[in-house]
């Protein structure tokens, strides 16, 4: 990783986050964050006490401030607003990523007096799902006048929000998420990792992304279910928790196939449990950038099963790197799961060509090299 050039000065880069879960987001942030400072540039993190991500930042090596700005409410901005006249000038830029704490720095800096906010750091917003913007002139404020560039994970969503919110091409920049292609790479042989988790010695499907509906957990167990009869074998593996994990416990034994399903949780190891994977599935229906759950399973040689929403396409090469579906479609799910569990060879042909793709295009440095290049240009510096 290329430290900052001697002709460049460090960046002095703080990062708000009001988000209390944990998911590809929390990690986007920490992962970009710790490039960073290799790279020498200061960082700071600003979160609820309550924050998942608040308790992961120092093994990330990552200072933390913790703020109440959780939700959209005067004591938050507030503090935050004292915060800013206090220490604000210490930072380059300040980089908001969701919906609260990007309208909680914009309102508290643009209620402090003009001589105040002249020394204050610019905003540059990461938006990380596709979701589409909704509001008024409000909104166009805190986008067009508040921010002064957003980032998106996707090609996608930039003509999304071009498209739908009239945001200009010009005021967007697509960056997609890197990964460590160090760590999640083939290094395994797959019934020696199942061995070392200890699951069961069968074939195995798995998914890696937080329990949100949108995920499409749900139709996934129904597609397994489908193929339980003609391939008994195969066992299906969710990593991760979240808010629908009692509803998913309680669906597998209605649809007869708890005795296939594995949950194991949160986990540090998932380069581990996506080499004992023999087939990658996330069949999403909403609010996706480019998930990292996918590129993590393309650099681990997996064939992936997942849908064209939000910038999936733009990473899994329909026929070539795996299957798209349409989403919120459990028998065509099923069907293309099916095609796959049935042929090792196009298993491998899949995995094959989604780990060339991964090694030539997920790794962390460009996601870093066009990060730096956004804060540089709007940095307080460059103004």
């Amino acid at each position: 990783m290329p430290l900052t050039s001697p002709s460049e000065q460090p960046l002095n880069i703080l990062h708000t986050e009001s988000s209390t879960g944990w998911g590809g987001q929390e990690i986007r942030i920490l992962t970009e964050a710790a490039g960073m400072i290799a790279r020498g540039h200061r960082v700071m993190l600003i979160t609820p006490p309550e924050a998942c991500i608040a308790a992961a930042a120092p093994r990330y090596g990552i200072p933390v401030l913790t703020l109440p700005i959780a939700k959209k409410r005067l004591p938050g901005l507030l503090a935050l607003r004292r915060w800013l006249v206090d220490c604000g000038a210490q930072f380059d830029v300040i980089n908001t990523h969701s919906s609260t704490d990007s309208w909680l720095t914009a309102l508290a800096r643009a209620t402090l007096p003009k001589a105040t906010v002249a020394r204050l750091p610019s905003l540059v917003r990461t938006r990380h799902v596709s979701t589409v913007v909704k509001g008024g002139g409000a909104t166009r404020w805190l986008y067009l006048q508040a921010t002064a560039h957003v980032v998106v994970t996707g090609e996608a969503l930039r003509q999304q929000l071009h498209r739908e919110s009239g945001l200009p091409l010009d005021h967007l920049t697509s960056v997609r998420t890197g990964i460590d292609l160090l760590r999640f790479s083939p290094f395994a042989e797959r019934r020696e990792m199942r061995r070392r988790l200890g699951l069961p010695e069968r074939p195995t499907v798995g998914i890696v992304a937080t329990l949100r509906d949108w995920k499409g957990h749900d139709y996934l167990f129904d597609a397994f279910a489908r193929l339980k009869q003609d391939f008994p074998a195969w066992q299906l593996v969710i990593v991760g928790d979240g808010p629908r994990l009692g509803h998913l416990r309680d669906l597998a034994p209605r649809l007869g196939v708890d005795e296939d399903i594995h949950f194991v949780g949160n986990r540090d190891d998932v380069p581990d449990w996506l080499n004992a994977f023999d087939l990658f599935v996330l069949p999403s229906y909403g609010e996706e950038g480019v998930p990292q759950g996918i590129m993590q399973a393309m650099a681990c040689g997996l064939p992936v099963v997942s849908t064209p929403v939000g910038a999936i396409a733009e990473v899994v090469t329909d026929g070539k790197t795996g299957i798209l579906v349409a989403p919120r479609d459990s028998a065509v799910l099923a069907t293309a799961l099916g095609c796959l569990m049935a042929d090792s060879d196009l298993r491998t042909r899949f995995g094959t060509a989604g780990l060339t793709r991964a090694r030539e295009s997920f790794g962390l440095d460009p996601m870093l090299d066009q990060m730096e290049a956004v804060f540089r240009r709007y940095s307080r510096r460059s103004a």
